[in-house]
């Protein structure tokens, strides 16, 4: 099903300056599914998630080649509106960031600045935020808080919340637990399982374990190759390559 690919990532290769970073990466990405990708430090896992919504924009010297589809349009287009794609494709980082302001004003930051002044329309969009973020219960009557007032977990759920509130269709994770004790983290991997119903989820992770309790696709990485996609399930259980067997058994990385 032709309709089911979100991103096409056809023979990607991205520069940071002279230094290769990414080479002749080709996936797709399917919809409504979690795909992590794993691999160990500085293989390019990162780099490829921030190349989805173009945030290496921002880095000096980055180019690319290669071209990654969302649905039908080269988001490297020159007619790509940027903006436009973060909306869509939102971002969750590895440490959370909230803003210095209130919980409620936190998720509403976004919906503001989009031009949604009414109050009841912002309510609705925050409480709405708040409950799928899992995250409504623990802070209903704690809206006027400062954000730095909640747990790490909490602030976590809550930078969620907030790319929510801005009603994506991608959501991209960089790490989002490994700043997190072990019960946070659990909190965030049944979220993340809850959220695919609604959304397209694609997360970075150290932890071996989590893509395997989480994710249907996984993508192994290593020294800016794509090794290995494939199932979660079989790429864990029977891997292609010696290589992906070597990493996920521990005998490197």
């Amino acid at each position: 099903m032709i309709d089911s690919i979100v991103f096409n990532v056809k023979d990607l290769n991205l520069f940071y300056g002279e230094k290769q970073a990414l080479k002749n990466i080709e996936i797709p990405i399917y919809k409504n599914q979690i795909t992590a990708l794993i691999g160990p430090s500085g293989c390019g896992k990162s780099t490829f998630l921030r190349a989805l919504n173009r945030m290496n924009d921002l880095i000096d010297e980055c180019h690319l080649d290669g071209k990654i589809n969302y649905y039908d349009q080269d988001i490297y287009d020159q007619t790509m509106d940027v903006i436009g794609l973060r909306t869509h494709v939102g971002m969750v980082f590895q440490k959370p960031n909230p803003f210095p302001m209130s919980i409620f004003d936190n998720i509403a930051y976004g919906p503001r600045c989009q031009g949604i002044k009414d109050k009841q329309k912002l309510k609705e969009i925050v409480d709405e935020a708040l409950k799928q973020a899992a995250l409504y219960d623990e802070v209903k009557d704690r809206l006027k808080e400062s954000a730095l007032s909640l747990s790490g977990g909490q602030q976590q759920r809550l930078c969620i919340a907030r790319t929510i509130a801005m009603k994506p269709d991608v959501i991209l994770m960089d790490e989002p637990t490994s700043a997190l004790d072990p019960v946070a983290t659990l909190k965030i991997e049944d979220l993340v399982v809850e959220l695919k119903k609604n959304y397209t989820i694609i997360i970075v992770t150290h932890n071996m374990q989590q893509a395997a309790r989480i994710a249907d696709k996984t993508a192994f990485f290593l020294m800016g190759e794509l090794i290995e996609y494939g199932d979660t399930s079989t790429l864990f259980s029977t891997p292609q390559y010696k290589k992906t067997e070597d990493y996920i058994t521990g005998r490197f990385g």
